[in-house]
């Protein structure tokens, strides 16, 4: 199994983006086809929305890859 880290800047992404950002499909339309198909687990379990918010914390399974939504340091208010 392929493990990525993706370091999250703001309060969250949306699930089709980040599919997008981490390079697992060229585009957030095409993103959304990957969820609509149901091929996308968000902590273990299928999710079928598109836009859901996906926080740090989490962790999105697509096929063999595993993305660990992990706080950036972007948010230290300084």
């Amino acid at each position: 199994m392929q493990k990525v880290s993706f370091e999250l800047t703001s309060e969250y992404i949306e699930l089709n983006q980040l599919l997008k950002v981490v390079g697992l499909c060229d585009s957030g339309g095409a993103g959304k086809i990957l969820v609509a198909n149901g091929q996308v687990k968000v902590d273990g379990k299928q999710e079928l929305r598109k836009t859901c918010k996906i926080r740090a914390g989490q962790q999105v399974s697509i096929g063999d890859v595993r993305i660990s939504v992990v706080a950036g340091g972007g948010a230290d208010g300084a």
